[in-house]
């Protein structure tokens, strides 16, 4: 059974959520503050951790932070709960490790669809051989720097190759613009504002506009 932990500080909301996950026959886990939040992680290991980010003494950022520096925690799916149209919040909570975000006032259908969805988040297929990953109709060669749609060879340049690993890392997974210029240009090199919107629609242009999304305002992700 899936195993999913709630955090928030509202009894209410915890009520709520539970109810309906449990009705669609998830297990369910509840915590109301961030250090309860972290210790039930620890110790049950949830595959979903919903996770409000408004909370007392220790708020949703900080648990994140701390959720991913426990390694049996790194890959767990970790969503927020944030009120609408609060970019610079949901900017943070990707910038600390989180995977997505749910924004309030919460309806129980579209709960449980984000939530079935953010379950099927799989990484990509990877073959015996750990250079190749398979996403979506691609097979990516990191040795050859290679990437293949059936028997067609799409070059990539170095700084796209490395955009399109990143993005298919973590299918689904929402990569904010801070987070791609640090991963793929580094802290050290100083790049024009506009030099990561240009990479992507060049990447977009070679293997099409299907699977890279553009969330406005906060950043990028590729969907399977």
């Amino acid at each position: 059974m899936t195993k999913i932990l709630i955090v928030d500080d509202e009894i209410d909301i915890l009520d709520f959520l539970s109810y309906n996950l449990k009705k669609e026959g998830f297990e369910v886990l509840t915590a109301s503050n961030g250090l309860e939040a972290i210790e039930k992680a620890r110790e049950s290991h949830p595959q979903l951790i919903i996770l409000d980010i408004m909370m007392p003494h220790l708020d949703g950022i900080e648990v994140c932070r701390r959720l991913r520096q426990n390694d049996q925690l790194h890959n767990t799916i970790i969503t927020f709960l944030t009120a609408r149209d609060e970019d610079f919040t949901q900017i943070r909570a990707l910038d600390v490790g989180g995977d997505d975000f749910i924004t309030k006032p919460i309806m129980p259908q579209v709960l449980i669809s984000r939530v079935k969805a953010l379950l099927r988040r799989n990484k990509p297929k990877e073959s015996p051989n750990a250079n190749i990953i398979q996403a979506a109709d691609l097979i990516i060669d990191k040795e050859k720097v290679q990437v293949l749609r059936g028997e067609q060879i799409i070059d990539l340049p170095k700084k796209e190759f490395e955009l399109l690993l990143l993005l298919v890392s973590k299918p689904g997974k929402v990569f904010s613009r801070d987070e791609i210029y640090h991963k793929i240009w580094g802290s050290d090199v100083i790049v024009g504002d506009r030099t990561i919107d240009v990479h992507i629609r060049k990447l977009r242009e070679k293997i099409g506009s299907d699977q890279i999304k553009t969330l406005k305002g906060i950043g990028y992700k590729f969907d399977l």
